[in-house]
Formats: structure tokens, sequence, C-alpha cells
């Protein structure tokens, strides 16, 4: 059966799973905010929920709850095992179920990725992202272990969760007991694999006997591993059967652990890329099943839903990015929709480095109660030159609550420098929030004027209030005697420019636009690799679509590079050390795999007509290249600042044009957003 919504039908029919009516397919999936150790972060916790109920979320999961102190992700990470814990959990509940919501929470219990040295494990075998080697649980531990996840179950739904997701996935305990890779026991929980998935259904089993039939139960299935030694597709199958008849309502799609060597979430990953594997079991259970990974706008879930992929549709981080992304799409509003880009920078790049998780494209998320954008009580007249991400999210933001803006734009369109971002193989979903702010522009009343680059004395002729300078960085200057040769472009010659590059290239600089230069230019200009050949982005990074290996993993196809590539940076170890916490491991992979050539350690002597002649680690050599690319950095570009401040003007920085740092287009539209609260 299919909705009344003409062009999302499948998206927004309601699904009935036990008692429970969902208003929709689209399920905001787990994922953990920092909220949850915060001090009296559950009420803050409660509002960020509930901003996504009333945005017509059809069903919620939380980030994940330990169940026992061996349990914790980290020390004194989320848990529920006790009756006080149980009342801080009614802030949550009380508010999704104010705003008519329906929400589950997460049980999960790290294993042996427990970053504390209370870690337990199937088998004492240290997880390559922990520095702790776990203990290995006797029998006792196992079966109190099982005891732990059904008195979590049970103290949830006294906090008035409408039901429970097993985290079964992503490595975790669950995942490992079902696993040879980590379960080398020789007891009743191990060995054969009727005896490993003994434990997951038997903690399905027990969680249904204590909660009774009325109380949803959400089994997170591991159906790729992405590991060696993983699951097969046939023990998948028959464990997903087993969970079925243990009593679970909903079986929800886990892809990859999170020690995996394949990109899953991040921006290169084409959109709804493992919906495949889903599809795989449809059939073999009866139960509603749960699609995931990579699907961030309405068209896209549609179509999982209409092919018969799935039942319903998981999104994490873009329910993060937009509260009301199911309501923009019922009401046919999907260009205001704001779009994830699967960046990482602000979500899971915060939590992996123990701060709060936000959003690039959405600072307010998980500010609910501490940032308002509320109406102005005095309309100013604004300035804001510069329409990059800083002087988009200002203008904007600062129309919404009423002044009267004027953006002005020396470029012929909008983005600045998200305009060469988006031409990065695998960051094309930069385009997504250009697209967003272009509608927030039209609805917001901005005054835009493109082509327009605007003096000082204009400024100061003009009856601007406030003048917000979001104009950006320019290249830094490099010294290195002869940087005139015509061997030697910027990475704006490149990028804007589009100036050709020959076959053999030295970039100088190795921090993200070097990176992202090389990325751009080991690709042909007739390749496509991040379009949406989802075939072509499995072989590229070894993922076996038939599933006829354990673990699903094969040997990777990469195609030659267009270009003899050296990346080069002045300090010493690894390149790309200071890249995304979360994304930085898969960009110096997918270059190696490029063949490009890393050297650190660099000393530059001079650029000829042999090429860039330089010492590394002490020793000197020529590279022989056709090109040299300067990506040595930025400068603010603010020469409007000082005649503007001599005036008198109130004049605000914002974006590169206040800190020139790796083009943090983050910080920038945080920036922008929050100067614009302010005015």
């Amino acid at each position: 059966m299919v909705g009344g919504n003409a062009k999302y039908p499948h998206l927004l029919a309601p699904l009935e799973v036990g008692h429970v009516t969902l208003k929709n397919r689209a399920m905001m999936g787990s994922m953990h905010v920092g909220l949850e150790e915060e001090w009296f972060g559950l009420k803050k916790l409660g509002e960020y929920f509930a901003a996504r109920a009333a945005g017509e979320a059809g069903l919620i999961v939380t980030g994940g709850v330990a169940p026992n102190f061996a349990g914790w992700v980290k020390p004194f990470a989320a848990r529920l095992s006790n009756g006080w814990e149980v009342r801080k959990h009614r802030y949550v509940t009380d508010a999704v179920h104010r705003e008519g919501g329906v929400i589950c929470m997460q049980i999960l219990h790290a294993g042996r990725y427990s970053y504390s040295p209370l870690a337990v494990a199937p088998s004492a075998i240290k997880a390559p992202i922990s520095p702790f080697r776990p203990r290995a649980l006797s029998n006792g531990g196992v079966r109190r272990t099982i005891g732990d996840f059904v008195n979590c179950a049970v103290r949830a739904k006294e906090a008035g969760y409408d039901g429970v997701e097993v985290m079964g996935s992503e490595g975790y305990l669950i995942n490992q007991f079902l696993a040879q890779h980590t379960n080398k026991r020789g007891d009743e929980w191990g060995g054969e694999y009727e005896k490993r998935m003994r434990f997951p259904v038997e903690i399905v089993r027990q969680i249904r006997e204590a909660v009774g039939r009325e109380f949803l139960i959400i089994y997170r299935l591991s159906m790729l591993d992405l590991v060696p030694d993983g699951s097969t597709w046939q023990e998948v199958v028959t464990l997903g059967k087993a969970i079925e008849e243990a009593g679970a309502s909903i079986l929800n799609t886990g892809i990859g652990w999170h020690e995996a060597r394949v990109p899953t979430i991040a921006t290169m990953v084409p959109r709804a890329a493992f919906t495949w594997v889903t599809r795989k079991l449809r059939g073999e259970v009866s139960i509603p099943l749960v699609a995931s990974n990579r699907i961030n706008m309405p068209e896209v879930a549609e179509s999982v839903l209409a092919a018969g992929d799935a039942d319903l549709i998981s999104m994490a981080r873009p329910f993060l990015a937009d509260p009301d992304w199911v309501k923009k799409a019922r009401e046919g509003r999907e260009e205001e929709i704001n779009t994830c880009i699967a960046c990482n920078q602000a979500c899971l790049d915060h939590i992996f480095q123990n701060k709060r998780c936000s959003c690039l494209v959405n600072p307010l998320a998980c500010y609910e109660t501490e940032i308002t954008i509320k109406a102005t009580t005095r309309a100013r007249r604004i300035a804001v030159v510069g329409a990059g991400p800083a002087g988009l999210a200002c203008a904007t933001t600062a129309a919404k609550r009423g002044h009267k803006v004027t953006l002005f734009e020396a470029g012929e369109q909008i983005g600045g420098q998200f305009l060469m971002a988006r031409q990065i193989p695998g960051k094309e979903e930069f385009s997504e929030t250009l697209r967003y702010f272009q509608t927030q522009l039209r609805l917001t009343g901005v005054e835009v004027r493109l082509g327009e680059r605007v003096s000082a004395a204009f400024l100061q002729s003009g009856e601007y209030e406030v003048i917000v300078l979001a104009t950006g960085v320019v290249p830094r200057e490099v010294r290195i005697q002869g940087v005139d040769h015509p061997k030697v472009l910027s990475y704006v010659d490149v990028l804007q420019g589009h100036r050709p590059v020959g076959e053999k290239v030295a970039i100088v600089g190795a921090g993200g636009i070097g990176f992202d230069v090389a990325e751009y230019l080991t690709h042909r200009k007739e390749e496509t690799p991040t379009s949406q050949d989802i075939a072509a982005y499995m072989d590229e990074w070894g993922v076996d679509m038939s599933h006829s290996r354990p673990g699903a993993l094969k040997e990777a196809v990469v195609s030659a590079p267009a270009r003899q590539i050296y990346l080069c940076q002045r300090s010493g170890g690894k390149l790309g050390e200071r890249l995304g916490k979360t994304t930085g491991w898969i960009h110096r992979t997918t270059l190696r795999n490029k063949q490009v050539t890393m050297l650190s350690d660099c000393v530059y002597e001079k650029i000829d007509d042999q090429g860039l002649h330089l010492s590394v680690k002490g020793k000197a050599q020529v590279l022989a290249v056709d090109h040299v690319i300067l990506c040595a950095g930025q400068e603010p570009q603010r020469a409007l600042l000082a005649p503007l401040q001599a005036a008198g003007k109130e004049v605000r920085l914002i974006g590169g044009a206040d800190v020139a740092a790796e083009l943090d287009a983050k910080r920038a539209i945080q920036q922008g957003t929050l100067l614009a609260a302010e005015l």
C-alpha cells in the first residue's frame, strides 16, 4: 500500500508494526551526539529529538546506550541499568511524544571497541581502534551480559520508549560473537555458526519475553561485515530468520565494522550504495526491513522503496542537517531541504574527539536550546560582502530575522570556495549546499548583486548600518626561487581557471587543498568515479556484491591514474595527519591506490626548466615535472577592513576573511549563522 502523496507515495505511506502505526517510512537512525553524557544533557537531547519529531520523522532511534559498565563506549558514556537513570530518560521520551513522535532506544554494548580497561569480548583479541585488550567473557559472564541487555530493555520501557534497537552490527559486541574474526571460543557460545549466533538470538528472545508483545524490538543486523573472516551471506540469512522467530519487529541494515577499510558513509560513497544487500534479504524474512547508508534526499528514498529494496529508510545525518526533512518533502518543498553532504566534519569527527556533535551545514543541530533564530525587534540595513559559505549563512539568517540585507559577490555566481570544492571527485554533494542557499536567498528576500566588486568608498556612501566582510582568502605567497616560472600554477589556476596541467605534477603543500588537487588530477576528465555507478565503486574498494566470500571482501580493482603526481610537505611525519578524524584514512588510501608519491620533510630549493629541485629528508633530488602546483595555504582577503573602520563603520569579519585556515566551511557557516543571530 502506498500513501496519498503523488510525488513520494512509498516514502510517505504509513506502516503498521505491531501495535504502532508509523506515519511514514522515514526513520531517523541511531547516532551518538555527545549530549548523552553532558550535565542536564538529556533535557537538551529531548529537545533535539522533539524538533525531528515535529519535522515528521516516522520513527526515531537514539544513540547507543550501554546495558552495563563493561559495555561503555568510553568511561561515563550513556548507560541505562538503574531506576534513577530511568527518570532522566523521561526528558527524551516525553519531549518526543509531545510532538507525536515514536522513539526507540538503541542498546549498544561496545565489546572490544570500548575505550576502557573494563572492555570485554568473546575472545581476548585487541581491536585496532582501541588501546585496551579486552577480557574474554566467561560462560557466566555471557549469561549475565544477556541479562543486562534484558534489564536495559525493561528500563527503556519504564522510561517511556516505544521500543529498543539491539545493536548487532558495526563490529560491536554482538557482531564480535558472530564472526570467526573475533570469536575463537570453544564453548557453547563459539565454534560453528549455530553456537556463535546463540548470543544475539537469546538477547532478542529474552527481551521479548520480558517486555511483552506491544513493544518494538528492532535488530540491527550486520549484512556486510567488510572484514576478513566476517559472516557469509548464508549466515546473515540464517541469523535474520532466527532473530525474526525470536521476536524482533523490524530488521535494520548494518554495513561494515568500524575497523573495516571500506568507506561506507563518507561523501564519496554513491547515494544508496548499499541497498542492494537489503534487497537480497527480501523474501527471506517477513518483518519490515530497513535500508541505510548515504540516502539523503526524498527522491533517493522513494526510489529505494519503490524498487522494493526495503520497507523503511534509515537516515541519521540527514535529520541532523535538517529536522524538517520529511515535512518539507510532504509539502513539496524539496529545494528547501538542507542536504547532508556526508562530510563528517562536525558530526562524527566531533564525536571521535569527545566534542558535542553538530553539523557543518546546520550549526544549530544539537544546540536547539542554546541558539535560537528569533525575529529582530529592529530591522537594520546590512551589507554582506562575499557569497561564499560564511556570507551566505550570514545573509540568509539575518534576512530571515527581518533585517534588510544586500549581498555583494564579485563573481558571477554564489558559492565562493565551494565552487572549487564541488569539482573534486567525491565532493559533488557540495552542490546541494549551494542549491539550498540559493533557495534561501530567494525565500528570505536577500538582495543579491553578482559580478559586483564593491569598494570601501561605495560601502561608506551607502546607508548600511553593519558591513560584514566574508571576502574569503587568497593563496599564500610562496617564496621559492623560480616561483614565477611558467611551470608554476596555483590551486586556483587549476580548479577555478581550469588551466591545462601536464602528465607529471608536483604539488607543494599536503593539507586538505593539496589532497583535493591530487584527487582531482589523478582522474581523467572522461571518468566519473563518484557518479552513481555503485558496481564500479564496489570494485574500487574491493566489495564482493555476490557476497560469496566471508565478510564480502575481494581484491580491489583500481583504474590507472591520469597523471604521475608527487605530493610534498615541509614538515615530517605522515601526510594528511590533520585531515578529518574519520575521513583522513580514506583520502590517504585513495591517493596511495592512485600511485601518488607522498614526500615529507621537504626543503624546496628552486623551480626551473628541469622541474622542482628539493631535498627530501636531507637528500637532494629533482622532480622532473611538467607543472608545480602551489597549495601552501591562504591569507585572509580583508583589504576593505581598514578604510571602513577608519570611516567609523561597524564592520565584522567572518569565514576566511577572519581566519584563513584550510578553507574551513564548518567554521565559516557557524560564524555566519551566529553573527546573524546576534545582530
